[in-house]
């Protein structure tokens, strides 16, 4: 069986920060492209960081840009999201997912991920 479980979600203040997980079982994340989505109410969902397969490429959404970091521990089978200067707007579902392609790069295009988890609550609120 094909899984992926988010934790690490929570309540911070703004300017706080969060470290979510990702663990992968029934599969071994190397060479699986790996991305970060986020959904708020009414909203569609929305890609926050990926990072390919080879690991030799990365890209944020300019939301992102220079408050997160994505990071892959493949000894643990499991990636990581680095969340700092934490906003209000940054409140959501979020949700991670592979895919085998792309390997030599990486999408925030969902439809292009087979795999996904079932999400972590974060919410940025004083």
């Amino acid at each position: 069986q094909l899984q992926l479980v988010e934790s690490g979600g929570g309540l911070v203040q703004p300017g706080g920060s969060l470290r979510l997980s990702c663990a992968a079982s029934g599969f071994t994340l190397d060479y699986y492209a790996i991305a970060w989505f986020r959904q708020a109410p009414g909203k569609e969902r929305e890609g926050v960081s990926c990072i390919s397969g080879s690991g030799g490429n990365i890209n944020f959404a300019d939301s992102a840009k220079g408050r997160f970091t994505i990071s892959r521990d493949n000894a643990k089978n499991t990636v990581y999201l680095q969340m700092n200067s934490l906003k209000p707007e940054d409140t959501a579902v979020y949700y991670c997912a592979a895919d085998r392609r792309p390997y030599y790069s990486c999408s925030l295009r969902a439809s292009i991920f087979a795999y996904w988890g079932q999400g972590a609550q974060v919410t940025v609120s004083s």
